[in-house]
């Protein structure tokens, strides 16, 4: 796989792995410095993400894909990620919706292995 198609996996890893509430898969994909801005501006680190995902303060029921982007840096070893998708989720006790969620990740090649660093959460 290149570059690009290893990043868009790792969107499409994580909103699997945050759907079926499985920490190992969430941790697979992100780095030990991650960090998660939502839209309320509110920002967790990686383990306090899988807390609220296993807690249930975070629930994803199924995500669908609108777009999904990726650039490359030049130097080979960060990457932007533009994800698009339709999330059915219930977050922060709130009602279960479907949400046009944008993700913008950052991610950075580590030791040869991609990981996602920072994403932003936004709709679109």
């Amino acid at each position: 796989m290149s570059d690009q198609e290893i990043c868009a996996q790792l969107y499409r890893d994580l909103c699997d792995a945050s759907m079926r509430k499985d920490a190992d898969g969430i941790a697979t994909v992100l780095a030990d410095d991650y960090t998660l801005v939502h839209m309320t501006g509110l920002r967790q680190s990686k383990r306090a993400y899988i807390a609220a995902v296993l807690d249930g303060t975070l629930n994803y029921y199924s995500t669908e894909h609108d777009s999904i982007e990726v650039d490359i840096a030049s130097d080979g070893e960060h990457a932007t990620v533009r994800g698009r998708s339709r999330v059915n989720a219930a977050v922060f006790g709130g009602g279960r919706h479907t949400w046009r969620l944008q993700q913008d990740l950052k991610a950075a090649k580590r030791d040869g292995e991609w990981k996602i660093v920072e994403s932003r959460a936004s709709t679109y």
